[in-house]
């Protein structure tokens, strides 16, 4: 298995530093750097080998102590090749202490021709934290140009808070099983997106305000918002570009970083 941080932040002074990092394998992680001279670290996780292939398994453990602010993203779409015999597997540990933050905005998933991929992710989160999480599932790509050509994705999240689960989220993607483009899955749409965000603030008015905002858009797409049984939603998009759907993630995560932690939009420009 290649890993990647054991990312233990912590708050000290004003900034969020890192406390103990490690990553074995392919899996890696670039320096930190902070936006706008804010005191939240933000951290790229690089793939140099370029993809996932047959039979590889990744773990992540990402720990936040009380006040500690990340913000994590991917260098690149996380690529998953043909997997003939063992499907890829991607297991992510969270842990959040009270008064932590996490936004975690990963690249799109493209899975290619023949490809299997899981990924399972555990939040633990005290009372007091926030969660702000978003994943991207892309029609795929072969070489003949046609699309969802990939076997099998399916994506995971169990969220705990103050050890009780609150949310479980399984998205299950199998084309060969599966009429993806119909009526009840993706209806006419060929991308995919989720939001979950959990956190005190996340309460209803704040959702109808999300909401209306979305609404308020020319947004080329369709969009659902469910409140959770904490404070806090799910966001689906379905749309034909990534764009479409990276578009309504930007309008409800700038309002979020706005009136939740007073910081502005954020652009991770990676080209």
């Amino acid at each position: 298995m290649d890993w990647i941080p054991s990312i233990s932040s912590r708050e000290k002074g004003k900034k969020t530093i890192a406390e103990d990092i490690y990553y074995y394998g392919a899996f890696k992680i670039m320096s930190p750097f902070y936006l706008q001279n804010d005191a939240q670290a933000c951290y790229y996780i690089m793939n140099p080998g370029g993809g996932y292939v047959d039979g590889d398994t990744y773990g992540m453990d990402i720990q936040l102590s009380k006040q500690a602010e990340l913000l994590l993203t991917t260098q690149s779409a996380t690529k998953i090749y043909k997997t003939p015999n063992t499907p890829v597997i991607q297991e992510i540990n969270i842990t959040l202490k009270e008064g932590s933050l996490l936004e975690y905005l990963p690249d799109p998933i493209i899975g290619y021709k023949d490809s299997r991929y899981k990924q399972n992710t555990v939040v633990h989160m005290d009372k007091g934290s926030y969660y702000i999480a978003t994943d991207i599932v892309t029609p795929g790509w072969d070489s003949e140009g046609n699309l969802f050509s990939y076997n099998l994705l399916d994506l995971k999240t169990e969220i705990h808070l103050d050890g009780k689960i609150v949310a479980l989220d399984h998205i299950r993607l199998s084309p060969d099983s599966q009429k993806i483009i119909d009526v009840g899955f993706l209806e006419g749409y060929t991308h995919f997106g989720t939001m979950l965000v959990v956190g005190e603030k996340a309460d209803h008015d704040f959702c109808l305000r999300l909401h209306e905002a979305m609404e308020a858009n020319d947004l080329k797409c369709k969009f659902g918002l469910s409140m959770l049984s904490v404070p806090g939603f799910t966001l689906r998009v379905l749309g034909l570009s990534t764009q479409d759907v990276e578009r309504v993630f930007n309008i409800c995560h700038t309002i979020i970083r706005k009136e939740w932690f007073g910081r502005p939009a954020i652009f991770l420009r990676k080209y």
